[in-house]
């Protein structure tokens, strides 16, 4: 439904500050507001303001045909407000129209599942999906206004950022029409509860550096809304910097203890030894009347202990089961070096919930509901557990007995030696919020109690979140520092592959200020092995594989996996590079997809050819081009393409780079703008070490690039000084094959006290030596 327009709140340039006359407006969903209605103000009226009907923010236009219900309320800074709308009668859903949005370059991260986010690049406001919950635009200074388009000059370019928000109980996205018309949705997810107005609906900021722009935006939304926390100030877990095996794919629901200890084996034994367990879905005690269907979508949880896979029922180890839970874990840390076990389970304890008649679990007092889905859900994909859901329903938990379920499930995995906890399943409270507050409530309530277990029973804060991609579970994530950052990867489907390292990129733009992203699991042993490899090398994220046991290609895995387990993780969550923003890289026929990222003394940048393999979801009929497929895709890479390069120059930067190819193993020397030409074939990749070249003295110029046989070689440079005029001391982590650029041959170079020989190339000026086997920390001097 589009709502009604009254004329009494449309804001104009130099309106001065009064209360509205709109009785509505005094109150906030129903409590006193203690904060005035701006219609504008002395530090909006530059920056953001609606005049004639057009939206200008910072002088950019954004918005034309700005309805007169529509609100610009300021934030608690001078750069940023939210925009929002009234209507003249209270409802539980609405949407509102914002103005025209044409002739910007955009991109859109939108749910195309009702877990899930992809991106879309567009112009238009017709191009804006449903469910868009967040959209950046590429804006430039216009010189005028001549009906409704505008004359763009070529001056810096501006960006500017709309993040569909939390407005008390009420959450909004943002969708497109026909027209080109941008609308804001705003809806509680129950009819008991209403509002007529919501003057925060929408943030909106604007800068001339992206990332900075969407950094710097969460954080004072993060003040302004008080529910979330950023990612810089939440406790990482441990496991992020160690390789994992995952039994999702190699077992699925047959999950048993047989198949995993059988699985671990084979790691270590090849060299790359799995530090992190994730003991998936099959390991819980569920019954499933709907069995005969085909499908587990449906299964109840009736006890937080293990099934008898994992738990022998006389406690004597019989049939190959372990005596308990704790047994086994005990067992495989000790005989495989495992640091960290996690298990999964849903929000609600299983997909179907919790049974609420089951002797053990019948004191969570759960409900049969059966969900009811948001029009803006019901207008995308339905897959099959939310199918399984409308059709069978969902035994939620009682909210005030949330907490008490967490609990007693987490304590009890902490008594049978388990770290951690995998958590899907989680924005279901959204479509079960009908009489209990509503969406953004009940979402919150669960979330609380989750993190508020986490941090009694786990350490290190061991949680990863999974099927939150909805901002009611986003905005609500106060302590949970990892989730994963797309739909799930297929093994067997060759049309996702690219679409799956370009989903986790772009949505990292946004889901990466708040949580480390997790890209999921891989096959090492597939025909997209090496392209999904290189991603996580780039991506900052954890690390971990699906193999079948004995299943497993380990000339990838020790490009990633160092002898001792770790792994070397870049400083941030990788995103595409500047210059990828607005260009679709698996759809239009041309771009290559660039990953930039950051070590302590090294950039890292990996190049993808997405293209040619599959097509986005959710795209009409007029969206869906025939892609070609050439051979061959070129592009560039440039040492600009990192941001914050000078974050890690210092002091002495020459203003050049050493840039190492790691597929051709070639080094390159290039000034900061150089551009240096790269070719790919559909599915393939490259990364490349980029680190500035910095003057020692007066004679003596050096860049380390690293463990030059890792993808991520940058990784293991941790520390550098430089001594006597003439010594330079690098510490760092992991044994291989250590590359650097240096302009003039060494004297010396040892190892942790003992020389070493190596090798000096003098027309690239590559010096390289080996960290020998078995050592996982080194310190090398280097004398000239």
């Amino acid at each position: 439904m589009i709502a009604p327009s009254p004329s009494a709140l449309q804001l104009h340039a130099g309106s001065s500050l009064f209360l509205s006359p709109n009785p509505y407006l005094l109150l906030r969903h129903g409590f006193p507001r203690s904060r005035k209605i701006w219609r504008s103000s002395m530090c909006l009226a530059t920056r953001t303001l609606i005049k004639d009907g057009v939206l200008r923010i910072n002088g950019r236009e954004a918005l034309t045909r700005v309805p007169e219900n529509v609100v610009v309320s300021p934030s608690k800074t001078d750069d940023s407000a939210f925009l929002g709308a009234v209507s003249d009668r209270k409802g539980s859903r609405f949407v509102f129209k914002l103005g025209v949005l044409r002739d910007h370059r955009l991109l859109c991260l939108f749910r195309y599942k009702i877990w899930w986010m992809i991106p879309r690049i567009g112009n238009s406001g017709s191009d804006i999906p449903i469910e868009t919950q967040m959209l950046l635009l590429e804006a430039r200074e216009d010189l005028g206004v001549d009906k409704g388009r505008h004359e763009a000059s070529n001056g810096p370019i501006d960006y500017i950022l709309f993040l569909p928000a939390l407005d008390g109980p009420f959450r909004s996205s943002l969708q497109g029409n026909s027209s080109d018309e941008l609308e804001f949705c705003i809806e509680s997810g129950d009819p008991a509860v209403e509002s007529s107005q919501f003057l925060e609906a929408v943030f909106i900021n604007y800068g001339n550096n992206p990332f900075d722009l969407m950094k710097e935006s969460m954080k004072i939304l993060e003040k302004h809304m008080g529910t979330f926390s950023v990612r810089e100030y939440k406790q990482k877990p441990a496991m992020l910097d160690w390789f994992g095996w995952c039994t999702w794919d190699a077992f699925y629901f047959d999950v048993n203890p047989q198949g995993i200890e059988e699985g671990l084996k084979s790691l270590l034994e090849g060299g790359a030894p799995a530090r992190f367990l994730i003991i998936d879905d099959g390991w819980q005690d569920t019954a499933n009347e709907f069995q005969n269907e085909g499908t587990q979508h449906g299964a109840r949880l009736v006890s937080i202990k293990e099934n008898t896979k994992f738990r022998s029922s006389q406690n004597v180890a019989t049939n190959g089961a372990p005596k308990s839970l704790k047994d086994f874990v005990t067992t495989i840390k000790k005989n495989f070096g495992l640091k960290y076990v996690y298990v999964w389970h849903a929000l609600m304890g299983y997909w179907g919930g919790v049974h609420p008649d089951a002797p053990e679990t019948k004191k969570y007092n759960s409900k049969l509901i059966y969900p009811l889905e948001s029009p803006g859900n019901l207008a995308h994909s339905r897959d099959v557990p939310i199918k399984c859901m409308e059709k069978y329903g969902v035994a939620m938990i009682d909210p005030n007995k949330a907490l008490e379920f967490y609990n007693d499930l987490h304590s009890y995995l902490v008594s049978q030696n388990v770290d951690g906890v995998k958590v899907d399943v989680q924005n279901i409270p959204e479509i079960l919020a009908t009489g209990y507050g509503g969406r953004v409530s009940l979402t919150r309530r669960f979330q609380r109690a989750l993190e508020k277990s986490i941090f009694k029973n786990f350490q290190d804060n061991n949680i990863i979140c999974c099927m939150c991609h909805n901002t009611d579970s986003v905005y609500s994530s106060n302590a949970s520092a990892v989730a994963r950052a797309s739909d799930d990867f297929i093994p067997n489907d060759p049309t996702l592959q690219t679409l799956h390292v370009a989903t986790v990129a772009f949505n990292s733009i946004f889901l990466g200020e708040i949580v480390v992203p997790d890209w999921d699991m891989f096959h090492s042993l597939h025909n997209s092995a090496e392209f999904h490899a290189a991603a996580r090398a780039v991506g900052g994220c954890g690390v971990y594989v699906s193999d079948k046991p004995n299943k497993h290609d380990f000339e990838v895995l020790k490009k990633l996996v160092l002898p001792d387990g770790s792994i070397l993780r870049a400083k941030y969550p990788g995103r595409p590079t500047r210059d990828c923003l607005f260009n679709d890289p698996v759809m239009d026929g041309e771009s290559l997809l660039k990953i930039w990222n950051l070590n302590t003394y090294t950039g890292v940048l990996g190049i993808f050819n997405c293209q040619g393999t599959g097509t986005w979801p959710n795209l009409n009929k007029n969206q869906i081009i025939p892609a070609s497929k050439p051979k061959y895709l070129t592009g560039h890479i440039s040492p600009s393409d990192i941001e914050y390069l000078g974050e890690v120059a210092g002091n002495g930067w020459t203003g050049d780079c050493a840039v190492y190819s790691f597929n051709s193993g070639s080094l390159y020397q290039l000034p900061r703008n150089g551009l240096l030409t790269v070719s790919l074939q559909v599915l393939q990749s490259e990364v490349f070490t980029i680190t500035p070249i910095k003057r020692y003295n007066q004679s003596i110029q050096f860049a380390p690039i690293g463990l030059i046989k890792m993808y991520n070689s940058g990784g293991a440079v941790e520390a550098m000084d430089f001594f006597n005029t003439c010594q330079l001391t690098i510490k760092g982590r992991g044994s291989g094959l250590f590359g650097a650029y240096s302009n003039i041959k060494p004297k010396t170079c040892t190892v942790n006290s003992k020389n070493m020989e190596f090798q000096y190339d003098t027309r690239d000026k590559f010096l390289t030596l080996t960290i020998p086997l078995g050592v996982n920390s080194w310190e090398t001097e280097i004398c000239f």
